[in-house]
C-alpha cells in the first residue's frame, strides 16, 4: 500500500492545511511591483528583528502580493495537534511551507478565474459540520466542545472551505488533460515487488432505514407558548431580547453574548428556514414570527443590515423527544425487521416507502458516499457514521440488525436498521478484480507528479520573500530562499 499511502497522505496533509486556516485579507494587494513589495515588506527579513518572544504578530513570508503571519502558522498547528497531525520535519518550516503553497494556488485560481457558488461553500461547510457531530455524538457537545454555536462554526469555517474549493478547482484544472491507458497501468505494476502492490481496504454496501422518534405536539406547544411570552415581555419593555437570550436560549455559542451569532452573515452560512426569516426583517424593534430549523424553534431580531449582509441574535429552544417516543420508535423498527427477516417484503421496499431519510429513501435504502473519485455505494468502515459501523461489523452479507440510535448527517437523534448488502474483505489488489483502483493509483500517482513539477515552476516566477530564521529549512519545494 505504500503508494497509496503516499498519494492520500500528500492530499490529506494538504487539505488540512487549507482547512485549518482562515484566509486573510491581501496586505499588499496594491503592491504591484517586486520593489514595491519590498518596500513594504522589508521586515520579513530584517537583520535587526527583535526577539520573536517579544513580538504580538508578524508578517513572516510574502508570496507574490500574499503576506504570511506567525498567527497564521500558530493557528495551523493548534489545529493539526487538536486532530493528531504529526508533521513531516520540523512543523516550523512545513506549516509556512504549506501555507504558501496554498497562496500559489489561489493565485492561480484567481488568473483562471475559477468560481465557487455560496451554495456549494455551504454545502461544504455544513458536511463538516455534520461529520463533527457525528464524532461528538450531537450538537450539543458539538457546541460545548468549540465553545460556539453551530452558527458561529459555519461563519468560521466558510471562507477557508471557500479557499480550499478554490484550490481543489484548481488544481482539478491543472491535471484535467491527464490520462493513463490501460496499457500504463499494466507496466506501472508488472514493475511493482509484490509488497508494493496496494492493499484494497475492506470495504461494504449499506442499506438503511431511519426513524425519527415524534415530539409531542404538547411539547411543541409549551415551546411556541414560551418563545411567544419572550416576545410579548420584549414588546411590553420589561425586559430586553438579549437578557431571555443569555437566560433561556439553548444555543449555547450565542447565549452568552444575548443571542449574537456574531458578525455579519451572508445567506448561505445559516440553516435555510431560519434564512428565509431572518432577512426578511427590517425593523430591528420587531421580533420575527417563530421560524422552525432544524435545530428547533427560534426567534430572531435585526440588529443592522449591510448589503446582502445582516447582524442578528436569536433565542433557540429545542424540544425534548421523551423516552417514550424514542422506545415507540426503535419498537416498529424492531418489528420491521423481524418481518424482513421473514421475507414478507424486500429491504429495498420498505425503504422506499417508510424511512424517513429522503437521501436514502429515494435510492431504495442504499446509502451513498461521497469520495475523492465520486459518488459510490462502497465505504470503507471507517467512513461510515461510527454508529453504523458498528453494527455493519457485526453482520453477514443479507442480515438485517436490530434497531440502534444515531445521530444523522442533520445532526438529529433517530433510531435506525440496516442491512449489510455486500462485504469485500482486504486484500492485495489484483489486474482482474481491482482495474479501477490500480488505474486511481497510476492517475493519481501520474497527477501528483506534475502538481508538484507545476509548484516549483510556480516557485521560480513568484516574487518570495522570507524571514531570515526561515531559510535554512530543509523545505520540500526548493527555489523558496532567492539568491
Amino acid at each position: 500500500m505504500k503508494l497509496t499511502s503516499k498519494t492520500a497522505l500528500w492530499c490529506a496533509a494538504s487539505l488540512a492545511f487549507l482547512a485549518s486556516v482562515s484566509a486573510r485579507p491581501a496586505l499588499f494587494r496594491n503592491t504591484d511591483t517586486a520593489a514595491e513589495a519590498d518596500s513594504v515588506a522589508h521586515k520579513v527579513d530584517s537583520t535587526e528583528a527583535p526577539d520573536p518572544a517579544s513580538i504580538i504578530d508578524e508578517v513572516i513570508w510574502v508570496v507574490g502580493d500574499e503576506a504570511i503571519l506567525r498567527s497564521d502558522v500558530e493557528a495551523a498547528r493548534l489545529q493539526g495537534e487538536a486532530e493528531g497531525m504529526k508533521w513531516k520535519g520540523d512543523p516550523d518550516c512545513t506549516i509556512p511551507e504549506q501555507l504558501a503553497v496554498s497562496k500559489l494556488f489561489l493565485h492561480q485560481a484567481e488568473l483562471d478565474s475559477i468560481k465557487v457558488t455560496e451554495a456549494e461553500v455551504a454545502q461544504s461547510v455544513d458536511g463538516q459540520i455534520n461529520f463533527w457531530i457525528q464524532k461528538a455524538n450531537g450538537k450539543e457537545k458539538l457546541e460545548e466542545y468549540k465553545r460556539m454555536s453551530i452558527t458561529q462554526l459555519r461563519q468560521q469555517l466558510h471562507d477557508e472551505f471557500r479557499n480550499q474549493q478554490l484550490i481543489q478547482r484548481e488544481k482539478q484544472e491543472l491535471v484535467k488533460d491527464i490520462t493513463v491507458s490501460p496499457a500504463d497501468v499494466r507496466k506501472y505494476f508488472n514493475n511493482l515487488p509484490a509488497d508494493s502492490v496496494p492493499v484494497v481496504p475492506t470495504e461494504v454496501e449499506v442499506e438503511i432505514i431511519t426513524r425519527t422518534p415524534k415530539v409531542e405536539q404538547a411539547e411543541v406547544d409549551r415551546i411556541k407558548n414560551q418563545l411567544r411570552d419572550f416576545t410579548e415581555r420584549v414588546n411590553k419593555g420589561e425586559t430586553s431580547f438579549a437578557t431571555l437570550a443569555r437566560l433561556y436560549s439553548e444555543d449555547p455559542g450565542s447565549a452568552r453574548n444575548g443571542g449574537e451569532l456574531g458578525d455579519y452573515v451572508g445567506r448561505g452560512v445559516l440553516d435555510p428556514a431560519f434564512a428565509n426569516v431572518a432577512f426578511n426583517l427590517t425593523d430591528p424593534k420587531k421580533i420575527s414570527k417563530i421560524v422552525e430549523s432544524e435545530y428547533g424553534y427560534h426567534i430572531i431580531q435585526l440588529i443592522d443590515r449591510r448589503g446582502d449582509r445582516i447582524k442578528l441574535r436569536h433565542i433557540l429552544l429545542k424540544p425534548h423527544i421523551t423516552q417514550a417516543a424514542i422506545e415507540k420508535a426503535t419498537g416498529q423498527l424492531d418489528s420491521l425487521a423481524m418481518q424482513l427477516r421473514e421475507k414478507r417484503f424486500t429491504f429495498e421496499e420498505a425503504a422506499s416507502l417508510i424511512s424517513d431519510d429522503k437521501d436514502t429513501r429515494n435510492n431504495h435504502g442504499l446509502m451513498a458516499n461521497a469520495s475523492e473519485t465520486g459518488r459510490t455505494s462502497k465505504f470503507r468502515m471507517q467512513d461510515l457514521p461510527a454508529e453504523v459501523a458498528k453494527v455493519v461489523d457485526t453482520l453477514k452479507v443479507g442480515e438485517v440488525s436490530s434497531a440502534f440510535q444515531m445521530v444523522n448527517s442533520k445532526g438529529k437523534n433517530v433510531c435506525a436498521i440496516v442491512k449489510l448488502k455486500s462485504r469485500v474483505d482486504t486484500h492485495r489488489a489484483t489486474i482482474t478484480e481491482d482495474f479501477q483502483v490500480m488505474k486511481d493509483v497510476v492517475l493519481a500517482k501520474r497527477k501528483e507528479d506534475y502538481i508538484k513539477e507545476w509548484i516549483a515552476q510556480k516557485i521560480k516566477n513568484t516574487y518570495i520573500r522570507i524571514n531570515d530564521r526561515y531559510k535554512n529549512c530543509d523545505f520540500e519545494y526548493k527555489g523558496w530562499v532567492k539568491q
